[in-house]
């Protein structure tokens, strides 16, 4: 099976297209506060000028389930991305309202007890897949740091759900990340920029191909 590729907070046609053009399967949006924020109106517009073939994930934080089937909705969104413990409930009703055509993506930032908490995750049927991603005191996502790959090794390889490697994955690594976690699919943010918000053409095209070739 293929390597599922993400290129995430996009802000703008331009980079979007970049993800389509170098083979990518997604292209992502934060919702959320963040510096690469975007609202419902600029998704709407982009996601316009997108080949129906790439996949167009919403990323959302302490959001509700009105503000997200509403962004869902706006933007013809064929996937959320849940950074944030929003109970068993949300993808349940997230499931119900939009049905299998939505892929639902539950984040799991890699921490002590991240066993713990991902068996949960595998168990809600809600939830395609679980990616799990590294954090700061700062940041919930977007970091630029790796998560250890070593210790997450035996996490990706027992889970009976999709897993998702994200978090400090860069053009020069991803062969690396794959290779160890042996992930259903990647997802990259800020590796891929030449600054902030704004990608990097080379950069997600090495990403892209680097990973594909890692398979």
């Amino acid at each position: 099976m293929s390597l599922w590729v993400k290129i995430c907070a996009n802000t703008s046609l331009a980079d979007a297209k970049l993800a389509v053009d170098a083979g990518a399967d997604a292209v992502g949006f934060v919702f959320a506060r963040s510096p690469r924020q975007v609202n419902a109106e600029q998704v709407a517009g982009i996601a316009a000028h997108l080949p129906s073939t790439i996949e167009r994930i919403g990323v959302f934080v302490d959001a509700t389930f009105g503000t997200i089937e509403s962004a869902v909705t706006a933007c013809g969104l064929t996937g959320v991305q849940l950074h944030f413990d929003g109970g068993e409930e949300l993808p349940a009703m997230l499931r119900e309202r939009f049905g299998g055509s939505l892929r639902i993506l539950h984040v799991l930032h890699y921490t002590e007890d991240a066993t713990e908490k991902a068996a949960i995750l595998a168990a809600n049927e809600a939830v395609d897949a679980i990616l799990v991603d590294s954090r700061t005191p700062a940041a919930v996502g977007g970091t630029g740091i790796p998560f250890d790959w070593d210790a997450a090794a035996s996490l990706f390889r027992s889970r009976g759900k999709k897993m998702i490697a994200a978090g400090g994955l860069n053009p020069s690594n991803v062969s690396e990340a794959i290779t160890k976690l042996r992930p259903w699919g990647v997802d990259v943010a800020s590796g891929v920029e030449i600054r902030l918000r704004c990608k990097d053409p080379g950069k997600v095209g090495a990403f892209v191909k680097n990973a594909r070739s890692a398979q």
